[in-house]
């Protein structure tokens, strides 16, 4: 005898209380210590400074907010920061913070640092 096909309705109240949390990357100290080096040997080569901010974003629920780092980018060219890096998901996203496009996604930090300025040898860089 075959198999009926049941539709299962899921209301919002059983979504909110669901245990899955979106898996999402941080800023690790690791990161730190990468940005750092690579500030540094990147001076001679128009980078500026760099600074690991916090902005909040709404989440789906709309009563609670997530805490999202991110890295912009001084260029010695602007005042303005030139670029944003921050996670999405399990890569990181660098966006040209002046003309306000994605430039690309990537499954390292270091990669994408080095899509900015090639400044550290390839050697250097490790995985995500």
């Amino acid at each position: 005898m075959p198999q009926q096909a049941t539709s299962q309705h899921f209301s919002p109240q059983v979504a909110e209380c669901s245990n899955i949390v979106p898996l999402r990357q941080g800023v690790l100290p690791r990161h730190r210590e990468y940005l750092s080096r690579w500030l540094e040997a990147g001076l001679r080569m128009g980078l500026f400074d760099a600074e690991i901010t916090t902005t909040s974003q709404r989440g789906e629920t709309h009563e609670s907010s997530a805490a999202i780092e991110h890295i912009l980018v001084w260029v010695r060219e602007n005042p303005q920061p030139a670029y944003m890096l921050r996670p999405q998901g399990m890569h990181w996203v660098l966006i040209d913070q002046l003309r306000e496009h994605k430039l690309g996604s990537y499954s390292s930090f270091e990669v994408a640092l080095n899509t900015i300025r090639p400044v550290l040898p390839t050697a250097e860089i490790f995985a995500a």
